[in-house]
């Protein structure tokens, strides 16, 4: 058998290979983004009353009911903006769930979508399974800036869409309201359609707010509003996210979902409705990561690495330039040979695999894990 591939040069995935490492030398893993501690047990313990009380046959295609008007509900509350529950809103199998039927509602061959690099790995692949073209905008160590000016003239008949990711992973960037203005300035007049992925809306630090699309009103109509409970809530496991979008574009959106997971678990669904009724449930979460982030930070302070405090997310860039004038990739396989600590190199997600002498770290972990690897990490010259 022959098989055409539609994504032929793909290859493992550099969390795949780091994990493995990981796991083959029994090091300390930084590299993937979830917590190694548990999620709430008072959330655990509504999943099981779910189950108790039934709620195990498929939910609504769109998600539960419920659920989609505490949604609604959070949204207002944080941003002041009212989406309907029963047509802007659907329920979906995690954050890349959602990136994938928000690409393929409305991409179609030859149509451009400009994404920011570095950027998270799905985003690409999703665009070329969907026949579109990605165009890359290359951001920079340290600040990772946007050119807005660059952005424009990146723009052709052909552009379909911009994939906009705040906080930004992997760099833990922020971008602000400057930011969200200019992008709103592209759109507008336009038929380009936004893909906003806030799934760490809830990790910002030192002060600063995140800013949503949808507190931008010709954003709002033209966006792709996705976010994670795994992510809110560490538990990446349990693959739930959702989308919020006007209704002509969630109209498309459905259409896919329908297709393609047709409703997500439904006991999980009944917990996170009843969970999401307190809002103290996710808004301790800025202070909460600041003082890892903080944690991680102190104890590196004496290390040869150098860095520009994360603004979001719960990644922590470090800069290695220092140390070794090796490629990142191979630097990042050698911490775990040698010192048994696993990390992401940044090149794999830039542009042409520009290579910054600059890794990812994870600090979604217990104080004590977070201890320990740093003092590794002061022993690194």
């Amino acid at each position: 058998m022959r098989i055409k591939s539609k994504l032929p040069n793909l290859t493992e995935s550099i969390f795949s290979t780091m994990s493995a490492l990981a796991k083959e030398y029994d090091a300390i893993n930084l590299s993937q983004g979830f917590p190694n501690f548990e999620t709430s047990k008072e959330l655990q313990h509504l999943v099981f009353k779910a189950m108790q009380d039934g709620y195990n046959q498929y939910a609504p295609m769109r998600g539960d009911a419920e659920l989609r008007e505490m949604i609604a509900r959070k949204i207002e509350n944080l941003y002041g903006v009212k989406y309907c529950s029963h047509q802007e809103i659907t329920i979906t199998a995690g954050a890349t769930e959602a990136i994938f039927n928000a690409v393929a509602s409305v991409i179609t061959t030859g149509d451009e979508v400009l994404i920011f690099k570095p950027a998270f790995d799905s985003y690409e692949p999703v665009v070329k399974l969907n026949g579109g073209v990605p165009v890359f905008i290359q951001l920079y160590y340290p600040n990772y800036k946007v050119d807005w000016n660059l952005v424009a003239s990146k723009i052709t008949h052909k552009t379909k869409m911009i994939i906009f990711n705040s906080p930004l992973n992997p760099t833990g960037t922020l971008f602000d309201v400057q930011d969200l203005l200019a992008l709103q300035n592209l759109v507008t007049g336009t038929n380009i359609v936004v893909l906003s992925d806030e799934v760490y809306e809830h990790m910002t630090y030192d002060g600063q707010v995140h800013k949503s699309i949808c507190e931008f009103p010709v954003l709002r109509e033209h966006s792709f509003l996705i976010a994670s409970f795994g992510k809110t809530f560490h538990n990446t496991g349990w693959k739930i996210g959702y989308c919020a979008a006007p209704k002509i574009l969630m109209d498309e959106f459905v259409k896919v979902h329908e297709f393609n997971v047709f409703s997500i678990n439904t006991p999980y669904q009944k917990a996170f409705a009843t969970f999401l009724k307190d809002a103290n449930n996710y808004k301790y979460l800025n202070t909460f990561y600041q003082d890892k982030r903080d944690l991680f930070l102190e104890g590196i302070k004496n290390s040869k690495f150098t860095f520009v405090p994360s603004k979001g997310t719960y990644f922590q860039l470090l800069k290695y330039d220092q140390i070794t004038d090796e490629n990142d990739v191979e630097f990042a396989k050698r911490l775990v040979r040698e010192f048994k600590i696993a990390t992401i190199p940044i090149s794999v997600f830039n542009t042409h695999f520009l290579d910054e002498k600059v890794l990812r770290f994870c600090f979604a972990k217990t104080d004590e894990t977070i201890i320990k690897a740093t003092k590794i990490l002061c022993k690194i010259q």
